[in-house]
């Protein structure tokens, strides 16, 4: 049977539409499978990643990075730095990344005994010049750590000093990552030496009095004054939190250090507050499971 010329039209027609149909569905279905990234994909694969195996690190803090009082009494001791030591009792994260050889040359320790957030931008711009891989960064003890209370550095203070040091890091090494360390439990480190009475001798030279003074009293003045201290290193906290969050680069250590259950034989023989080698071989552990994570903590 002959097919006439029109309805052969008209097949031709309708073959064509059907393929146009397909291609259609085909390049609807592709997207809806993942077959093509959708922009916001695009823009998430292009996100930096953490690097999980950094080859230089600067560490930036106060007393507890540079190692005071874990060797000798008021003496720093770099060399026990849980960040860049060289003693193999600590195994410095230095260490743990770099291996032991490269700690000297790889590695610079500017965290300065009894700094404050107000100095970490100084700090950090001192060690973007290195253009390290990764930058450690403890403070806040010092400014919960007041001769009273009332004199802790305020919140928006202390936001607004480690918002500008991240800046000035960002401006002059965009690319180097930054681990940053909650700030330790202050009260938890008064239950661990009070009833000692040669830690209250020592503690009456003048450390962390507004933690740290009248450290046997359970009046309520001295009971609420711990508290406020307490409750004022909470917030450190969170504003650390909150400020690293929003840069890429930025981990914080989920309140690991915070959360530690510091005992005696992890702190300082000399006063009972710093960390003591066993201490900072300690806060060295959290700092490289956190560093070697796949995915910073929740």
């Amino acid at each position: 049977m002959r097919t006439t010329a029109p309805r052969r039209r008209a097949r031709r027609a309708l073959a064509g539409a059907g393929a146009t149909v397909a291609l259609l569905a085909g390049a609807l279905t592709g997207c809806q499978s993942g077959g093509s990234a959708a922009p916001g994909e695009r823009g998430a694969q292009s996100a930096p990643r953490w690097n999980t195996a950094p080859t230089s690190i600067a560490a930036a803090g106060d007393s507890i990075t540079r190692g005071f009082d874990a060797c000798s009494v008021l003496a720093d001791c770099p060399e026990v730095s849980w960040a860049t030591g060289s003693d193999p009792a600590v195994r410095s994260l230095a260490a743990r990344l770099l291996g032991d050889a490269a700690v000297p040359g790889r590695s610079w320790n500017y965290a300065v005994t009894g700094s404050r957030m107000a100095d970490l931008p100084g700090q950090l711009t001192a060690a973007a010049a290195h253009k390290p891989d990764l930058v450690t960064v403890m403070v806040g003890s010092n400014d919960a750590c007041r001769p009273t209370a009332s004199s802790m550095t305020p919140v928006a203070e202390f936001r607004s000093g480690f918002e500008q040091a991240l800046a000035q890091l960002r401006a002059a090494s965009p690319a180097s990552q930054v681990y940053v360390s909650s700030v330790p439990d202050l009260q938890r480190l008064w239950e661990q030496g009070k009833d000692l009475p040669m830690v209250r001798q020592v503690w009456k030279l003048g450390i962390c009095q507004s933690m740290l003074a009248d450290p046997l009293s359970l009046a309520t003045g001295a009971t609420a004054r711990r508290e406020q201290v307490r409750a004022r290193v909470v917030e450190y906290n969170e504003v650390l939190r909150e400020v690293c969050g929003k840069d890429a680069l930025c981990r914080y250590d989920g309140g690991a250090v915070f959360q530690y259950p510091f005992a005696a034989e992890q702190l300082s023989r000399w006063d009972w507050f710093h960390p003591g080698k066993d201490g900072q071989a300690r806060l060295a552990e959290l700092a490289h499971r956190q560093v070697t994570a796949a995915e910073p903590p929740r």
